[in-house]
Order: structure tokens, then C-alpha cells, then sequence
């Protein structure tokens, strides 16, 4: 039987990628890791990803968080080193 950590494994994705998209979609984490690991096997899903973080940081900043906005930049920092294909071109 599959355990969530083989499947978070299997995503490609960090736990905290997964988070950010549990928060953003309004997800159960197990919805969110199938959606997260579904996107960012995908050519157009990697920038979604990237857009859904954007989105987290920016609700982080309005709510008046700016503890989590940064915690937030981080894990946008490590998504786009992992999959430089979010990036924007040069």
C-alpha cells in the first residue's frame, strides 16, 4: 500500500509546494499532492504552479503576514530552481 510520503516522493514536488496548493485550491493535503503531482508533470501546469504560489505570497502580504509571505518566497525560490521551466526567459 502506498503511504503519502511515497506518493509525496513520487510528485516531484517539496511539502511544501503541496501545502501551497492545499491552501490555495482549498484541498485536503492527498487532493492537493494528486493535483500538485498532476501539474507539474506537465508542460502548461508547471507555471499554474508558480501562478498558485504567487497567489499564496500575495494573500500572505494582504491578510498582513508577512512572516508567511516570506516563508512563502522561499518555496517559490525552490520551486523555480527545481523546475527552471517556470522561469521567465531571458
Amino acid at each position: 500500500m502506498l503511504m503519502y510520503q511515497d506518493c509525496m516522493e513520487a510528485s516531484d514536488l517539496a511539502e511544501e509546494e503541496i501545502e501551497a496548493v492545499a491552501q490555495h485550491e482549498r484541498l485536503p493535503e492527498m487532493a492537493a499532492l494528486e493535483v500538485g503531482s498532476y501539474l507539474v508533470h506537465n508542460p502548461e501546469g508547471v507555471p499554474m504552479l508558480k501562478r498558485i504560489i504567487l497567489d499564496n505570497i500575495e494573500a500572505a502580504r494582504r491578510r498582513g503576514h508577512p512572516e508567511k509571505a516570506l516563508e512563502l518566497k522561499l518555496v517559490l525560490k525552490h520551486f523555480v530552481d527545481i523546475h527552471p521551466s517556470s522561469a521567465p526567459a531571458a
